[in-house]
């Protein structure tokens, strides 16, 4: 079989990989991009993650014509007008390179240079690299519930986003970051949710005041959440789907259309063949990667979501900036420069947070101080009763001794913007003075930092 060579081999095409591959191409570098699905060009974010669930987010939250069931379909149906248009400009940006090849075709590697890539039962092509990069993502876990797997009425985040008809019922497996965003989208829509976790709180991560608003959010919207629930089976029945759980030492069982299993995502390494090319794995199954990304093999990086790092778009970007840094720059740039990485969960109204829990600065001995307050009662945030949005609350754990943010958790409209600007003032080392005093326009929502940090610790 004849053997390409290349400059640069990129196996999938997520946001780091996809922005690597252009830089290297726009420098004249022979690429292949290899994407084992043209309906993947693009990535997780734009095609199945980010963009199509934020999509039915901004459908969800407004009211429209028609019924429940018309309303979804029609969010659905702009959602894959949208992320068709993305899913071509995305493959146009590599297209138009001439020294960029992408190959639609599953890769294996054959050894440390060599990867295979195949499509369908007889198409083989065989690619040999200097610089390979692995950007191959993650996929949903299902966790080890007899029947889960075999029931035809079992949905991951994948499917849910691309069914025509909206569940009446919908059971929710796990009460996490991907959970508590599609029970606020589909209680919006109509469903009635119900989220079964056998942690005591939603989003059991984050301090509890900020789950307790969460959760009566959610329950406002109409989500019913079961703690300590331990499901224990899933059986298909009669036009729907039945859970067996465990709970309050009691068996319970719950009817729904469609189950989603909301319980993680692991990175996508099957099929890859790691250990015919020498590269390492964790224990948990991600990449094993040092602080610039380099693998086991010194050609091989590995980025995004299968190296193990946190899981969103934007840290592959910035792993993408690291390998650039490492093939074309100054060598400087490492995961250790990566300061307070920051997420949001669009639940409606969205939260955010970055930095350390309150619960995590107090582990850790550190002096603190804590200012929050609810939304609907910062006078000086007009915002939030315009837009009519007022509920919420706003958190910021404070270093008692410089007066650094050390944390903040914004449970409020426009959360998703005003969390850069805290997270950009921390890696600046900007006080929380400073911010309070700080100049912002008016009506906006990040002025309510002028009066949540000027507020006496409640801690």
């Amino acid at each position: 079989m004849e053997t390409t060579h290349f400059d640069v081999l990129v196996i999938g095409f997520g946001k780091g990989g996809k922005t690597l591959a252009a830089t290297m191409g726009r420098l004249g570098k022979r690429v292949a991009m290899v994407e084992q699905s043209s309906k993947m060009y693009g990535g997780t974010c734009i095609n199945i993650g980010c963009v199509p669930t934020k999509s039915l987010v901004h459908h969800a939250e407004r009211p429209g014509a028609g019924s429940p069931g018309e309303r979804h379909r029609t969010a659905v149906e702009q959602t894959r007008a949208l992320t068709t248009a993305m899913r071509g400009k995305n493959y146009a940006m590599l297209d138009m390179l001439d020294s960029v090849t992408v190959i639609t075709g599953r890769a294996s590697f054959l050894d440390p240079k060599t990867v295979r890539v195949t499509a369908g039962q007889v198409d083989m092509l065989d690619l040999t690299a200097d610089i390979i990069v692995i950007n191959t993502g993650a996929v949903p876990v299902l966790p080890p519930i007899p029947g889960l797997r075999e029931s035809a009425r079992l949905l991951t985040s994948t499917d849910l986003i691309d069914i025509d008809h909206l569940p009446k019922r919908l059971a929710i497996l796990g009460a996490g970051y991907v959970g508590v965003e599609f029970a606020s989208i589909y209680a919006q829509f109509g469903s009635a949710v119900t989220m079964l976790d056998p942690a005591a709180r939603i989003m059991a991560r984050e301090d509890e005041d900020i789950t307790d608003a969460a959760t009566g959010i959610l329950r406002g919207a109409g989500v019913e959440f079961i703690p300590g629930a331990h499901v224990t089976r899933v059986r298909d029945i009669d036009n729907g789907v039945e859970i067996t759980y465990e709970a309050d030492g009691a068996t319970h069982t719950l009817a729904a259309d469609e189950v989603l299993a909301a319980t993680g995502r692991k990175p996508a390494i099957e099929g890859l063949g790691l250990d015919r090319a020498g590269v390492r794995t964790t224990p948990s199954g991600a990449i094993e990667v040092d602080e610039v990304l380099r693998t086991s093999q010194p050609h091989i990086y590995a980025i995004g979501d299968v190296n193990g790092g946190p899981q969103f778009t934007y840290i592959s970007l910035d792993d993408n900036r690291i390998v650039a840094d490492q093939l074309i720059g100054r060598g400087e740039r490492s995961t250790a420069d990566r300061k307070f990485a920051l997420y949001t969960v669009f639940m409606t109204p969205a939260f955010a947070r970055v930095g350390l829990t309150e619960r995590e600065a107090r582990e850790r001995g550190l002096s603190v101080k804590v200012v929050e307050k609810a939304v609907a009662d910062i006078a000086t945030m007009p915002r939030a009763k315009i837009v009519g949005e007022t509920r919420g609350l706003m958190k910021f754990v404070i270093d008692s001794e410089t007066n650094l943010v050390l944390g903040a958790a914004l449970l409020s409209v426009d959360s998703q913007e005003m969390i850069n600007v805290v997270a950009l003032a921390m890696r600046h080392g900007v006080t929380a003075s400073e911010l309070r005093d700080t100049i912002y326009t008016h009506p906006s929502s990040t002025e309510a930092l002028n009066e949540v940090l000027a507020g006496p610790p409640v801690r």
